[in-house]
C-alpha cells in the first residue's frame, strides 16, 4: 500500500539523493542534476527546486547547515540531510522500485477515445506519433552512447535505457494499432456508427 508522504514531488527525491553524497546549496544541486542529465527525469526549473528545498526543510528532512558568504556571489544557504530525511529517501526509493503504480499518461486518455476519430485520421496521427517516437529514441540512444563514451557507468543511465525500452514498446504497439485501424471490418463498423456525423 502506498504511504502518504509529507513531500510528494519526485524532484524532492533527487534533492535527497544529492544530499546523501554531501551537503550543498540548491544552486549546486541544480547544476549537478543538469550535468548528470537527471533534469530529464523530473519537471525541473530553478524556482521549483527552491520550492522543493523549502518543503523538505519544513518536513524536517533537511536542515540549514551554514550560510556561505562570498564577495562575488550572494549569500548561499548550504543544506544537509537529517536522519529523518535519510530514512525518508530510502523508504520512498524502496516503494518506487518495488511497487508498480498505475499512472495516467495523456496518450492512454487519447487511446480510450480513439474510436471517435475516423480510421484515416487515426492512422495519419499515429503515423506521425511513430515518427516522433523514433526520433526521440534516436536522441536517447545518442545521449546514452555519448555518456558511455565519456566513461559514465551504465547504472547512471538506467532511466534513459528504461525510457528507450518504453518508447520501443510504444512504437511496436502503435504499428500494430495502425494495422488494426486499416482493417476493412473496422472501417465498415466505424462508418456505421460515426459515418453520418462526419
Amino acid at each position: 500500500m502506498e504511504k502518504r508522504r509529507k513531500v510528494t514531488n519526485p524532484l524532492a527525491l533527487a534533492v535527497l539523493a544529492e544530499l546523501l553524497v554531501e551537503s550543498m546549496h540548491p544552486y549546486e544541486m541544480g547544476r549537478r542534476l543538469k550535468e548528470n542529465g537527471k533534469d530529464r527525469s523530473f519537471k525541473y526549473n530553478r524556482g521549483s527546486l527552491y520550492m522543493v528545498v523549502e518543503q523538505l526543510r519544513k518536513a524536517g528532512f533537511i536542515i540549514e547547515q551554514e550560510t556561505v558568504r562570498d564577495t562575488q556571489r550572494p549569500e548561499r544557504t548550504v543544506y544537509a540531510l537529517t536522519d529523518e530525511g535519510r530514512h525518508e529517501f530510502y523508504d520512498w526509493m524502496r516503494e518506487l522500485v518495488a511497487q508498480p503504480r498505475h499512472e495516467y499518461p495523456q496518450f492512454g486518455v487519447a487511446l480510450s477515445l480513439l474510436s471517435v476519430l475516423s480510421p484515416a485520421d487515426s492512422v495519419e496521427l499515429l503515423t506521425q506519433r511513430s515518427t516522433a517516437l523514433a526520433e526521440e529514441a534516436d536522441e536517447i540512444r545518442a545521449v546514452v552512447q555519448s555518456a558511455l563514451d565519456d566513461g559514465v557507468r551504465w547504472v547512471f543511465l538506467v532511466e534513459d535505457e528504461y525510457r528507450l525500452t518504453v518508447l520501443e514498446a510504444e512504437r511496436r504497439f502503435v504499428a500494430g494499432l495502425i494495422e488494426s485501424l486499416k482493417q476493412p471490418d473496422y472501417i465498415r463498423a466505424w462508418q456505421e456508427i460515426f459515418g453520418s456525423q462526419t
